[in-house]
C-alpha cells in the first residue's frame, strides 16, 4: 500500500516542500499538513504499516529516520536532532519504539 492511496498527494508535496530545510521538521505540523490528523484511526494504522518497513509492529529510530520517504520518494532524511526529537515525543512507554497505538495517539494529538 502507498500512503497515496490514503492521502492526497498534493497535500503530501505540499508538507514535504514545507520541511525541505533539515531541523524544520514539526511532526504535529506535519501530520495537519498531508491530512493524516483528519483521518480516522484506522486510516491512520495503515499510514503506520507503510511506514513500519520491516513489519516489525514497530517504528525503531532508524526507519523513523526515513519517514518522510515513507510518504513520497523524494521525501529527505530527518536529522538525527529531528528522529531523536520525534522519538522522544513519540514513544510513551519508552521502549525505544514507537508502536501503532503510539502513533495513533501522537497523530490525533
Amino acid at each position: 500500500m502507498a500512503m497515496n492511496s490514503i492521502l492526497n498527494a498534493a497535500d503530501i508535496k505540499k508538507a514535504l516542500d514545507a520541511f525541505a530545510a533539515a531541523d524544520s521538521f514539526d511532526h504535529k505540523k506535519f501530520f495537519e499538513m498531508v491530512g493524516l490528523k483528519a483521518k480516522s484511526a484506522e486510516d491512520v494504522k495503515k499510514a503506520f504499516l507503510v511506514l513500519d518497513a520491516d513489519a516489525s509492529g514497530f517504528i525503531e529510530e532508524e526507519e523513523l529516520k526515513f519517514v518522510l520517504k515513507g510518504f513520497a520518494s523524494d521525501g529527505r532524511d530527518l536529522t538525527d536532532k529531528e528522529t531523536k526529537a520525534f522519538l522522544n515525543e513519540a514513544d510513551k512507554d519508552g521502549d525505544g519504539m514507537i508502536g501503532i497505538d503510539e502513533f495513533v495517539a501522537l497523530v490525533h494529538e
